[in-house]
């Protein structure tokens, strides 16, 4: 049964999973965003059809192979490469971003199943009024966290006893940091189904960033490398004074240069070897001819000995 990724909501496209054919409704949107500008300039991407959607469920119904060993700690190079290849993007572009919005450590978890999170309480403020979610009285905080991971996730913790939609929704998740009240631009019917998701893999998370630009209209902006436009309705109208586009664009610089260096890297690696192999043979001959010589100055010294004790009679 296929999956539909796409569903109605702030200016989305409908994507149908019985046809090939593909909708939109022009919904205003009641969402707040993690800026204003996505909530007044998030458009469906033109160029979606239902061969890409149908792609993409596969992929984020599957994980690649060799992910399961490492699906909390790290992304690999595959996970890069199939998401790069739905999208049509590079993957060093991803990686840029990935770079700058998960930070150095490009980490998505904080615990295994446990991942990163940036609690708000004014959103959940405000969601808390609108929406009668679920009530999770049990809820306890995930165990061996420390810091700043333990200060987020027991203010989300108690929030949920309160109202779990809410809080959910009051909640940037993950590497992307994408707050839970996105979670329709995200594919998901709910936000309880886009938390799921989230604590699945940082694969999971990597998919689910894919279709949130995608429906967000931040696909063109990345397959261009518009870092100014994507950077804008990314991380919204402050982008500039962070200087997010400029970060992006500098790290989308370094993984180029380190991908067009990498085959050089590998040649470098093989001419020692080539090289090694030709310098054994001068140092086996050089053996014989240096035990000739040393037979041949013997007998120069006990002739020039012999010479010298003669004269000496």
């Amino acid at each position: 049964m296929k999956r539909t990724l796409l569903f109605a909501a702030a200016s989305l496209m409908v994507v149908s999973a019985l046809n090939a054919e593909t909708t939109k409704k022009g919904v205003k949107t009641t969402q707040p965003s993690r800026t204003d500008s996505i909530k007044r300039e998030s458009k469906p991407d033109k160029n979606i059809d239902q061969e890409m959607a149908e792609m993409v469920s596969l992929v984020l119904t599957s994980m690649p192979e060799g992910d399961a060993k490492v699906k909390y700690k790290t992304l690999t190079e595959e996970d890069f490469r199939i998401v790069a290849k739905e999208l049509g993007v590079e993957v060093a572009a991803i990686k840029a971003v990935v770079k700058i919005e998960a930070g150095p450590k490009l980490e998505g978890f904080w615990a295994p199943g446990v991942p990163v999170v940036n609690y708000a309480q004014t959103l959940f403020n405000k969601y808390n009024g609108k929406t009668k979610g679920r009530k999770i009285k049990d809820a306890k905080v995930p165990q061996g966290l420390s810091g700043y991971a333990l200060k987020e996730w027991t203010s989300l913790t108690n929030a949920r006893k309160i109202n779990a939609d809410a809080a959910d929704m009051g909640t940037y998740w993950g590497m992307f940091q994408i707050g839970g009240f996105n979670y329709k631009l995200c594919g998901c019917e709910s936000v309880e189904e886009m938390v799921a998701k989230v604590c699945e893999s940082e694969f999971s998370q990597l998919e689910m960033f894919a279709v949130f630009i995608r429906n967000s209209g931040m696909l063109e902006a990345l397959k261009k490398k518009d870092w100014a436009a994507f950077a804008r309705k990314y991380n919204g109208p402050s982008y500039a004074k962070r200087g997010y586009h400029t970060r992006m664009a500098k790290e989308y610089a370094n993984f180029k240069s380190n991908e067009s260096s990498e085959p050089k890297k590998s040649n470098e690696q093989k001419t020692p070897e080539v090289k090694s192999g030709v310098d054994q043979k001068p140092v086996e001959l050089s053996k014989e001819p240096t035990d000739t010589i040393k037979k041949s100055v013997a007998p120069v010294k006990k002739n020039y000995k012999k010479k010298r004790r003669r004269r000496r009679r």
